[in-house]
């Protein structure tokens, strides 16, 4: 493996010694259940933790990407170069506001469970994002939403180490959040040149009730709409004024298969894995759709899922 860092310098990090693995197939920490190996691969379980092996890699000068829950991203066949950090920094408490709270969490923490943990609280503001499969980071970067809301209608601030190591706290109008995108998309998956480590949300008093029943209500929206089989989530941006997912099923791609790849019966939009798919029969339906679609209605449709690894 051409890699520029040394075992010794692995070695004499604590939290690396016992955590460290090599060639770890990423199909294991993937919801489409499809990724080669990373060269090397190690989790980071704290805020700290995640901080220091971004410096770390950066200070060797090796290729890292961050990985959440593995939701909303496809990995090539041929793996990861480099090192992929897990981010399960999951640290999270709400501190009481006059008519709600602010929830501080670290970027790996659960967003439905942050949004089952308001909740209960009486806290509204997150109850959109029950059945959504990814990290509070990952919202962030993708401006993730459901239900007429997204991150954008919550997030205060968000707290970043960047390129050079600086630890800075970036305010809501900074992020450039919009549909389905941030300032954090801009430079892509690998390499970030900001990792998000926490940020703050602004939750409101609501009834416990209601938000419960609401939740309730999401949840059987999403089994009834959404497949069951192991996807990635919404393969692309709904283009303006239209969904991508009507597109898709007017072009009579419904249905299709490459491999044991499939463009999901319960909502076009989505690519299943309905066994032992690969990168690449997934990045041939992705092509394909795209093509069709195109010379069908003359629209270029943009991926959402974001596509990392050695292709």
């Amino acid at each position: 493996m051409a890699m520029v860092i040394s075992q010794r310098e692995i070695l004499s990090q604590n939290i690396l010694q016992a955590r460290l693995r090599y060639d770890e197939p990423l199909a294991r920490h993937t919801t489409f259940r499809i990724g080669g190996p990373a060269d090397l691969f190690v989790t980071a379980e704290s805020e700290e933790e995640l901080l220091a092996l971004v410096k770390l890699a950066r200070r060797q000068g090796m290729d890292f990407l961050l990985l959440g829950a593995g939701s909303n991203v496809l990995v090539s066949d041929r793996g990861v170069r480099g090192l992929v950090i897990l981010n399960r920094a999951s640290d999270a408490h709400f501190i009481p506001q006059r008519e709600g709270a602010i929830l501080h969490a670290a970027s790996g923490a659960s967003l439905s469970r942050l949004a089952r943990q308001a909740a209960r609280r009486g806290l509204g503001g997150l109850e959109w994002a029950v059945g959504i499969p990814g990290t509070l980071g990952g919202a962030i970067v993708q401006n993730a939403g459901a239900h007429g809301s997204s991150m954008a209608d919550v997030v205060l601030q968000v707290r970043v180490v960047d390129e050079i190591g600086l630890v800075r706290t970036l305010p809501l109008e900074e992020l450039a959040l919009g549909y389905r995108t941030s300032r954090f998309r801009r430079s892509g998956a690998e390499n970030p040149s900001e990792v998000i480590l926490s940020a703050d949300l602004k939750l409101t008093s609501q009834p416990r009730e209601e938000l419960q029943a609401r939740m309730a209500d999401y949840l059987a929206q999403r089994r009834a709409t959404q497949p069951w089989l192991p996807s990635a989530g919404s393969v692309f941006k709904n283009p303006s004024g239209d969904y991508a997912a009507r597109l898709i099923e007017e072009a009579g791609l419904k249905g299709m298969r490459q491999g044991d790849a499939m463009i999901a019966p319960e909502h076009a939009n989505f690519i299943v894995n309905v066994g032992n798919a690969r990168a690449s029969d997934v990045k041939a339906l992705i092509d394909q759709v795209r093509m069709v679609v195109a010379q069908r209605f003359g629209v270029e449709l943009e991926l959402e899922i974001q596509l990392v690894g050695d292709w």
